[in-house]
């Protein structure tokens, strides 16, 4: 991947698409959003604008980002990037892949933001299938640092490793998940805990608020300074294979969700998108609890960014 260019395409501009565009947009590449939503496209320069403000940015940068009603609007000469954000239907993306295929230069990297798909499968009918990767973000994805590179069968390794390098440069914390998995790393690790939680709700053992305070303010609050295996570097693997061996065979090991999930979508307690979910919401509510939330969010990658100096 050439490295004296900085021309990024995204295909999609909505919660995803417009959040990684402000990643490239604060580091200075030229940022080409391509979405078909003429109302997507009018609601980006403010937003990517807001967006630079709160990483501390240059608001000015935000003149570097362009909007795009179809691929081929766009001048593919300089582009070097190519990232993929658009709804998660299998069958689109695909159209997407092939359509970018014909259009970027052979040494482009294509990268997918799904976190339901497998890249593989994604890339299958593509002629050079080597560029293909997956680029999973995490949202807010300006402000969480983690990036996941994902490989599949096909990948070219050298490439991989390339996107790596570039999230790295761009400030993030990416990993290199090297076998395409359902779910790959974060989302595993994250559903785990999630189903052991709700099925705690369920059987009346915690309250949701229980939860949350538990993951906050027990070993959340300590996976800031470090992971999960460092801690078990600190307390010895002895301890934890004692207490393994003595708790898993009481967790929960369901194959699917629990019964108060389908239930909440069957009265349409969706969460905040709906008003109710677990909690009751009004505008204000949800304003104030994503200022509350964006806010720990910076003051935590502050704390990460004076660990990296």
């Amino acid at each position: 991947m050439a490295q004296d260019r900085s021309n990024v395409v995204i295909i999609g501009g909505g919660i995803m698409g417009g959040d990684i565009a402000i990643i490239f947009a604060s580091n200075g590449w030229d940022v080409h959003v391509m979405s078909p939503s003429a109302k997507t496209r009018e609601a980006l320069p403010p937003r990517i604008e807001a967006g630079l403000k709160k990483l501390g940015g240059d608001a000015a940068k935000a003149g570097r980002v362009k909007a795009y009603p179809k691929l081929g609007d766009i001048d593919w000469a300089g582009v070097n990037m190519v990232v993929e954000a658009a709804t998660e239907d299998l069958p689109l993306k695909r159209r997407l892949f092939a359509e970018v295929e014909a259009l970027a230069g052979a040494d482009v990297p294509i990268a997918s933001n799904t976190s339901n798909f497998q890249i593989g499968e994604i890339g299958k009918t593509l002629k050079h299938r080597g560029r293909v990767l997956g680029l999973h973000f995490f949202m807010p994805a300006h402000l969480v640092p983690l990036v996941e590179v994902v490989s599949s069968d096909a990948t070219d390794p050298s490439v991989a490793e390339s996107v790596v390098d570039l999230m790295k440069r761009l400030g993030k914390a990416p990993i290199w998940v090297k076998k395409d998995v359902p779910g790959f790393v974060g989302n595993r690790i994250q559903h785990a805990m999630m189903r052991e939680a709700l099925y705690l709700i369920q059987d009346g053992i915690v309250s949701p608020e229980g939860v949350d305070t538990a993951v906050r303010y027990g070993f959340g609050f300590r996976f800031i300074a470090c992971g999960p295996i460092m801690q078990k570097e600190m307390s010895g693997w002895d301890t934890n294979f004692y207490v393994a061996s003595a708790l898993y065979p009481h967790l929960y090991k369901n194959d699917g969700p629990p019964p108060i999930i389908k239930e909440l979508m069957d009265e349409n307690r969706l969460g905040m998108k709906t008003k109710r979910g677990f909690w009751e919401w009004d505008d204000q509510k949800i304003a104030k609890e994503k200022a509350r939330i964006e806010k720990a969010l910076q003051s935590g990658m502050n704390i990460l960014k004076d660990e990296a100096k």
